[in-house]
């Protein structure tokens, strides 16, 4: 990934930010999109610089679409050129869907779907032939958690776009993948699974294959083996990283939390 230039949206923060670190550990010019913490913003630059990396913050709201096009303005013209792009921002009421207002569909999927399809129309003119796109999806577009229906929604459209940009973008050379990671043991994930954690992280575990979560780190290394050209002929297909545990046989939701 040496002097490969990525933009990540949502990448001064969680599976973002380790994405960013392990590419600037690799050469490559990170673009870090955020939305409004300044000071994670700064800080994941500087980690990526010292990784030995280059790297710049770019503040744009994702569901805004003239931010997105400066977004990807700014990144060609630091750069002069956009090899991947990585929607992985993500924002969404977790509620059950019969409490789901319009408010929440317009956040949602402005992120999720309008997002993603701005980032890619706007970078498209700047990525040259072995260009990528990278979307990153959720267990929730094909598992039911509670409170997740919305998210969940958003995320399988994310999917069905891959497949189509891979066939609309065979003409300029730019190939499209997807990642769904299963659940890690992040501060995130602990905090939206609230006081369940314990009893979900019980369950999934007994029912994992391999016998381990996916690490954070694991789950980067995929992504960042997608980024990269050496997976190329890997299109249009979303990768799930969970150890094998959505071979398992679950009752829906897993309870209740």
């Amino acid at each position: 990934m040496r002097d490969k230039t990525v933009v990540i949206t949502g990448g001064s923060r969680g599976m973002g930010q380790r994405l960013a670190l392990k590419l600037g550990a690799e050469g490559a010019n990170v673009v870090v999109n955020y939305r409004r913490d300044d000071a994670a913003a700064a800080e994941t630059v500087a980690a990526v610089e010292a990784a030995g990396g280059r790297a710049i913050a770019v503040q744009a709201d994702v569901a805004d679409t003239a931010a997105v096009e400066a977004l990807a303005t700014a990144a060609a013209e630091r750069f002069g050129r956009i090899d991947v792009v990585v929607a992985n921002a993500a924002a969404s009421a977790f509620k059950p869907l019969m409490d789901i207002r319009a408010h929440h569909i317009d956040k949602t999927m402005g992120i999720t779907v309008q997002g993603f399809l701005d980032l890619v129309r706007t970078s498209l003119p700047h990525m040259p032939p072995g260009g990528r796109v990278l979307a990153v999806s959720g267990w929730d577009s094909f598992r039911a958690l509670p409170g997740h229906g919305l998210l969940g929604a958003a995320k399988a459209a994310m999917e069905s776009i891959v497949k189509y940009l891979a066939i609309e973008l065979a003409g300029h050379g730019v190939t499209a993948v997807g990642v769904c990671p299963g659940p890690i043991d992040t501060d995130s994930f602990r905090y939206y699974a609230g006081p369940a954690w314990d009893d979900y992280a019980r369950q999934w575990l007994a029912q994992t294959p391999s016998g381990a979560y996916p690490t954070p780190d694991e789950v980067s290394d995929v992504m960042a083996f997608l980024c990269s050209p050496q997976s190329a002929a890997i299109n249009g297909q979303t990768i799930v990283v969970d150890g094998g545990l959505s071979l398992a046989t679950m009752p829906i939701g897993f309870g209740q939390a």
